[in-house]
This record gives C-alpha cells, sequence and structure tokens, in this order.
C-alpha cells in the first residue's frame, strides 16, 4: 500500500535577522533506540529516513507552505544531517547523545511566510511524501515525538 507520509515537528530555532529555521524534520529513534511514531502513529526505520532524506536533499530542497503545490518554493534547506549511531561515533558523540534523526535548517526568502513563522503560525515542519506502508507487529509501545521532544 503507498500512503502519503506527514509529520510534523516542533521548531526549535530561528535566526530573525537572518531569516532562518532550524528542527528536527523527523526522528526514527530516541537516544536509547526507542522506535518513535508521527502524529499518525507510523513509524520509520534509521535507514529508511536517511535514504528519504538524501533524496530530499538531492532532488527538491526547497520549502513551502501546507503542502499545498502553489505555495512552494518560500525558502530553500541550508542544513541537513541525519544522526545515526555511526554518525555520532565519527563525531566523537556518545552514542546515547542525540536521537536517530534529520536535523534540518531552512533560509526562508518569502516575507510573508516568514512572517507567518514569526507570529508562531507555522511553528513545525512538516513532511510532505509518498511511504510503502508495511503493518508491523508492534510489541513495543513506541513513544510519539511529542512525548519525547516538545519542550
Amino acid at each position: 500500500m503507498i500512503g502519503v507520509l506527514w509529520m510534523n515537528f516542533e521548531l526549535k530555532k530561528s535566526v530573525e535577522d537572518k531569516k532562518q529555521v532550524f528542527g528536527w524534520a523527523n526522528v526514527a529513534e530516541d537516544e536509547q533506540g526507542n522506535t518513535i511514531e508521527d502524529y499518525q502513529g507510523d513509524t520509520i526505520t534509521g535507514e529508511e529516513l536517511e535514504k528519504t532524506a538524501y533524496d530530499y536533499v538531492l532532488k527538491f530542497r526547497d520549502t513551502g507552505e501546507r503542502h499545498n503545490p502553489a505555495l512552494r518554493k518560500k525558502g530553500k534547506m541550508i542544513e541537513s544531517i541525519v544522526f545515526t549511531k555511526e554518525k555520532l561515533q565519527a563525531l566523537g558523540l556518545p552514542k546515547d547523545s542525540l536521537p536517530c534523526g534529520w536535523w534540518v535548517g531552512f533560509q526562508i526568502t518569502d516575507d510573508d511566510t516568514w512572517q507567518k513563522i514569526k507570529k508562531g503560525e507555522y511553528n513545525m515542519f512538516s513532511i510532505e511524501g509518498t511511504a510503502q506502508i508495511e503493518n508491523v507487529n508492534k510489541t513495543i509501545q513506541a513513544k510519539s515525538f511529542l512525548e519525547c521532544y516538545q519542550s
């Protein structure tokens, strides 16, 4: 089954004078390796998240508003890294110091969109895409992103 993947994650930082926003685009596992569910109760493996992030960076990099094709090209990606246990080790960081997740930053080029971010109307990242949905037997209760990372 193919479905649409929608994930929302809180903005963690904005640099007002530069019109830049940063935060988690997606988190697959928390720092202890527990699976994280998105708002729809879906999960993604770290490996699939990494492939998805690379595909986005190679082919798209634009940001828009509310998954509306008419509202695309409101900004451009300026930062992207998928933190995995292997990358944390390569960086000399403890393997449980960060979640397995995709950290992103965007340069917002549209003034109206930037005003919506400043007012708090847009306070999260939301990923749109298609996914092959697989029913899995959930033997372990996954935590939601909000349970783990909302401040």
